[in-house]
């Protein structure tokens, strides 16, 4: 198909003989009978519009004359009364004629008259319609019009985006359509200017008086009227919160109810008004009032006055206004200010005009190359006021004005403004150019920024439209901050101020840690106090549940701003940050805050180190519910510790240290001996009250304790006071150090030998190491050299900090362990740890030569103290093992051994000899047990007792065997104790004899060895089958006891087999007891025994022939003895014969069970072997479920 001319009216004479009766409507024409719109509407045209013609304006000129003759002939039947030509008639035969422009004037006419019709309406919505795939493009050659190429519109769906000019073939026409466009585009513009007017007149009218104005500010609880542009504002506002948070259908509620708005552009709204943040920001930042248009200007959006139509007053009058003098007072001072701006921006252009001109002179003097276009083109239009468009070069002089391509008087005169300057394409003449500086120290005074301009002569017009094209984007709050480049550090950080609020949302949460560097730098440098409190806000809440590495980058950033803008800022911007998130919901966020005061506290204030933040890190610690947190309170508080001076404090602080041991979280209290009590033992050092108070404070409550717990001791406070004692032990030891006579003797020149690594017990953090104390390994080495001297050699005259530990510390020490509680393994732990540490901590030499020594001289241990009688009473306290394992067991050399080995000895001897309770004894086997270093120890000194010549040591030596079974290997068990065990059990005194007789029910215990367990049984049954022992009431005793405890623990066999028959002969037998004091004994013990044991699974024929036996023996016994026992006995006989009789039923309906499941397997069996057989195939499977024929 041959392309058509659009505007060729062939085809409509063709299609007009085609269709000559073709109906006409009778609507009325838009000339004769069109009711014109009102005056006031706002989007009436002008006085001088053209009425809705089918005509064009007299610049629209008509192809040809047959298209002339046409359209008059149509006019002409219009005009006519006996036949008139619908509006849709006019219209279908525009469109179909394709005289576009016409047809869309009309339509545009229509509109503004309220009679829009559907044909032109569908038509010009359809973007499809003006999609031509032929046509013609101007040539290359063709020089543009004055008003250079059409410039598309903000939608595709609407006309004047296309550019005709391009598809026409007649090249001829091309100026005149542009200019006819360009023409129906100044007329739409003015009527939106026309339209803005009336809004404000319309604003203007709906405002009260200024009376009523006053009022209002001055009576804050009556509430002004809201005005058409704040409900317009406020509206789109709305609109955009809605769609944001995804509230769709109230959006397209809100928008119907609503319908004279456009929300989807803000220019509806005011076309000066800029707009303000979402309703999250303003909510985020309530209480700041909104910068008013003279504050803000937005740079992208404004009309020249040159612009206005010159006769829009004259020709279309709007609608009287109804002001006060009042108001008329106010404008006429808003247009005084306008004329002052204005004046004032005159003569700052012409002082511009005048610098430039006096460059130029420079540079024509200075150089040979012609003079830069384009500073001719910028005098030029600056002096010149009739000019829409310019192309201006910026520089630090410039002034605000209301073209859209200037600088806006907000940014203090300090961007270049990259919008009205483009850079050509030409390379740069190296004569012309400007070095780049060497900082952005000299970018404010260097000279104007000049470019080579090639030799042409382009009209200022056309080199601007030619620029026009280039795509850059300057109506956005981000197209207006890349449009300008900032000249000096203070613009930077402006520009940062407003863009990283608006970056920070945007960033993945993953990487905003990236960001830090440059909100904190901003903040240090930011001249505004409010942007510096809005970007450390940022800061806090950058990630909302930072991790450990996260925060640790937020608190090297938080130091790094405090070492740069020092403590009085910190604590202006800082702290406020931490004090708003100390009761926030996440524990993340507390632990940041917790972890910030600590890391800031050498960079605050001296004061509000020692109050405020102490404060609330106590607050903290006493209310947050997490661990993590008040661990960090804890370790913040430390480091407080480190740089408070207040000594008033001194007392908050030792209650926050007790507080804090008392913790429930492990954690904590890791932290508390880590870094809290290392810290606040080095302030109380220098206050000088490490030893006059803090420690003596610990003890008095730990003597407190012991007090108050006579008759049930409160273990957990005595683990945390003795625990917090224990941490005290490093700078103890290191003020002895720093005050002793050698102190200032100590030197580091020559050869210093190194520390051994065993000398300190290992510190529980760095900064319990008494090198890190004392300042450096070396210095401590040298004074350890001197310690040791000076003690073995010198003595420890005037030495004062030493003697408080030898003579006030150590005997009160001493006398706290005679209290406690020897049978409470707890205790005696605790402070066998702490002597431990103490002597490890202090030196060998110290040990020998001062906590020995004192030890020694309260035990008294020697052979004429020893009183048959009534024991020696010190032996039988705690302080015997605390002394074996917290002071002897320090070094493990040789002597050491010996010595400890001759202490457990001497002890043993000493309880047994005076039939003193062997608690003591026990105590201390049973810690040395823990540690399998010791056992061989042990089992020598129990060899001591096996041989010993009195049977009474013999007898502590086979009930010590007992402890010592549990922790010591089966191979020791077998060469060393059961030999040992087997000798005792045949010693000459039967007491010794039955001393064994525990261990050995231990062993059957314990021992899985099936060799070991034969030879202990076999002489356990000598116990009892010897007709030795058949009177022997203690034997029968102690065997019934250590049945009951080993039985249920036993190996089943060995229980069945052994234990439960002889138990049933021990019943029998006790039947027939005639010394009643003796058949009680017997079947008290009995009865704990088959109460234990009846907890065990027991088969039936044991429980028939043994168990329940045995039990109505012993019913018997009690019945005469102990009614009450008698009750229980009963009831258990009662439930055993239940359970015989059921598992008898069970055993019935189990061999029945027993036989279908036989033959239930016999049959899985076959089904199996025939699976087996068979392959994957579906098919031979299904063979398997198949009857044999």
């Amino acid at each position: 198909m041959a392309s058509v001319n659009p505007f060729n009216l062939s085809d409509s004479e063709e299609e007009a003989e085609r269709r000559p009766n073709e109906t006409i409507g009778t609507q009325r024409s838009p000339r004769d009978g069109a009711p014109r719109p009102s005056p006031g509407n706002p989007f009436s045209p002008p006085a001088d519009a053209e009425p809705p013609t089918l005509l064009l304006s007299s610049n629209r000129t008509s192809p040809s004359g047959e298209g002339s003759g046409s359209i008059a002939a149509t006019s002409a039947m219009a005009g006519t009364a006996e036949t008139r030509i619908s509006v849709d008639g006019i219209a279908a035969q525009l469109i179909r004629d394709q005289y576009i422009l016409t047809a869309l004037e009309f339509h545009a006419e229509l509109l503004e008259a309220g009679r829009e019709i559907p044909r032109l309406r569908d038509y010009f919505s359809n973007p499809g319609n003006f999609e031509r795939q032929s046509g013609t493009p101007p040539a290359k050659d063709q020089v543009l019009g004055p008003g250079g190429p059409m410039h598309r519109a903000g939608s595709i769906s609407t006309l004047d985006s296309l550019d005709f000019a391009r598809y026409s073939d007649d090249g001829n026409r091309e100026s005149d359509e542009r200019v006819a466009v360009l023409e129906f585009e100044l007329r739409k513009a003015k009527e939106t200017i026309q339209a803005l007017r009336a809004n404000l007149t319309q604003a203007a009218e709906s405002e009260g008086p200024s009376q009523e104005r006053k009022n209002f500010k001055s009576s804050p609880e009556i509430q002004e009227p809201i005005r058409p542009l704040e409900k317009r504002a406020l509206n789109f506002l709305v609109n955009e919160y809605l769609l944001k948070n995804e509230c769709k259908l109230s959006s397209i509620t809100f928008s119907d109810e609503n319908d004279d708005q456009d929300f989807e552009l803000w220019d509806d709204v005011g076309l000066n008004t800029p707009k303000p943040p979402d309703l999250l920001m303003l909510y985020r930042n309530c209480g700041t009032p909104l910068p008013s248009p003279r504050d803000m200007v937005n740079v992208s959006v404004g009309v020249e006055f040159t612009d206005l139509p010159g006769n829009c007053t004259a020709q279309d009058p709007p609608k009287k206004l109804d002001l006060s003098h009042q108001q008329q007072k106010e404008v006429i001072q808003e247009l005084e200010y306008q004329i002052s701006l204005l004046n004032n921006e005159k003569q700052s252009l012409a002082e511009q005009i005048r610098k430039l001109q006096s460059e130029i002179q420079t540079l024509k003097k200075t150089l040979s190359s012609p003079l830069p276009a384009i500073l001719d083109m910028g005098s030029q239009k600056t002096s010149s006021s009739d000019s829409s468009s310019s192309i201006t070069t910026t520089t630090n002089t410039t002034t605000p004005s209301t073209n859209p391509l200037s600088v806006s008087s907000t940014d203090n005169n300090q961007y270049l403004d990259i919008r009205g300057v483009s850079e050509p394409e030409t390379k740069p003449d190296p004569s012309t150019t400007v070095t780049h500086p060497q900082s952005l120290n000299t970018l404010k005074s260097r000279p104007p920024v000049q470019f080579a301009q090639p030799n042409r002569k382009l009209s200022p017009a056309f080199q601007q439209a030619l620029l026009s094209f280039c795509r850059m984007c300057s109506d956005s709050r981000l197209g207006a901050e890349v449009s300008r480049i900032a000249d000096s550090e203070e613009s930077v950080l402006l520009m940062l101020g407003r863009c990283l609020p608006h970056i920070v949302p945007n960033v993945l949460l993953a990487k905003r840690e990236e960001l830090i560097p440059l909100i904190l730098c901003t903040a240090c440098l930011h001249p505004e106090p409010k942007e510096r409190d809005q970007l450390l806000h940022i800061l806090f809440n950058l990630i909302k549940r930072p991790d450990d590495e996260q925060r640790q980058m937020i608190l090297t950033g938080c130091v790094a701003f405090a070492r740069h803008v020092g403590p009085t800022r910190v604590e202006a911007e800082l702290l406020p940050q931490c004090w708003e998130q100390i009761n926030h919901k996440y524990p993340e966020r507390r632990l940041l805050v917790a972890e910030s005061c600590g890391a800031l506290a050498p960079y605050l204030p001296k004061e509000i180190r020692s109050s405020l933040v102490l404060s609330m890190l106590q607050q903290m610690l006493a209310e947050d519910k997490a661990d993590m947190v008040r661990e960090a309170v804890i370790k913040s508080l430390g480091i407080i510790m480190g740089y408070i001076d207040d000594s008033d404090k001194y007392s908050q602080g030792f209650e926050l240290m007790l507080l804090s041991l008392g913790d429930p979280s492990e954690r904590v209290v890791g932290a508390v001996h880590q870094v809290f009590i290392p810290a606040f033992a080095a302030w109380t050092t220098e206050l000088g009250t490490l030893q006059s108070s803090l420690i003596p404070s610990l003890l008095a409550r730990i003597e407190k304790l012991l007090m108050q717990g006579e008759h049930g001791l409160d273990e957990h406070k005595l683990h945390m006071f003795l625990s917090g004692l224990q941490s005290l032990i490093p700078p103890l030891f290191a003020v002895v150090l720093q005050n002793a006579p050698f102190t200032s003797k100590a030197k580091l020149n020559g050869e210093i030998p190194t520390i051994e690594v065993t000398r300190f017990p290992r510190p529980a953090s760095p900064l319990q190491d008494v090198a890190t104390i004392i300042g450096s390994r070396e210095m401590l080495s040298a004074l350890l050299l001197l310690y040791d001297y000076q003690l073995e050699h010198e003595g420890t005259t005037g030495w004062d900090s030493l003697l408080w530990v030898v003579n006030q510390l150590l005997p009160q020490l001493i006398e706290i362990v005679g209290r406690i509680n020897v049978t409470s393994s707890t205790c005696v732990h605790e402070f066998s740890r702490f002597f431990w540490r103490l002597c490890r901590t202090f030196g060998k030499i110290f040990t020998n030569t001062k906590v020995k020594p004192q030890f020694q001289e309260i035990l008294r241990l020697s052979e004429e103290n020893v009183d048959t009688s009534t024991g020696n009473d010190i032996l039988t306290k705690a302080t015997v093992p605390i002394y074996a394992t917290g002071v002897l067991t320090c070094y493990n050399q040789d002597e050491d051994r010996k010595l400890l080995v001759g202490f457990l000895e001497d002890v043993m001897t000493t309880l047994s000899l005076s039939h003193a309770p062997l608690d003591s004894l026990k105590a201390a086997f049973v810690e040395l047990g823990a540690n399998p270093v010791y056992h061989e120890l042990l089992l020598t000194v129990l060899w001591y007792g096996v041989v010993h010549t009195s049977a009474l040591v013999r007898c502590t030596a086979a009930r010590m065997f007992e402890l010592l079974v549990k922790g010591v290997n089966e191979t020791l068990v077998a060469q060393r104790v059961v030999p040992a065990l087997i000798t005792l059990s045949s010693d000459p005194e039967i007491s010794v004899r039955i001393s064994t007789i525990p261990a050995f029910g231990t062993i059957m215990e314990t021992v899985t060895q099936k060799e070991l367990l034969e030879r202990v049984k076999m002489q356990l049954a000598s116990f009892l089958e010897d007709p030795q022992y058949q009177d022997q009431h203690s034997l029968h005793m102690e065997i019934i006891r250590t049945f009951g405890r080993v039985g249920p623990n036993a190996e089943p066999r060995f229980r069945d087999e052994f234990v439960l028959p002889h138990l049933h002969k021990l019943a029998l037998a006790n039947n027939g007891q005639a010394v009643e004091s003796k058949r009680i004994d017997i079947a008290t013990q009995l009865f704990e025994a088959y109460s234990a044991l009846s907890c065990c699974f027991i088969s039936e024929e044991v429980m028939v022939n043994h168990f329940l036996p045995g039990l109505r023996c012993l019913r018997a016994d009690m019945e005469q003895l102990s009614p009450e026992h008698e009750v229980i006995l009963s009831s258990m006989i009662k439930e055993c014969e239940i359970k015989v009789e059921n598992r008898g039923m069970a055993d019935a309906q189990g061999s029945m069970s027993i036989a279908s499941s036989l033959v239930g397997e016999d049959a899985k069996t076959k089904f199996l072997s025939k699976m087996g057989q068979l392959t994957t195939s579906g098919a031979m499977l299904a063979n398997v479920f198949q009857r044999k024929k």
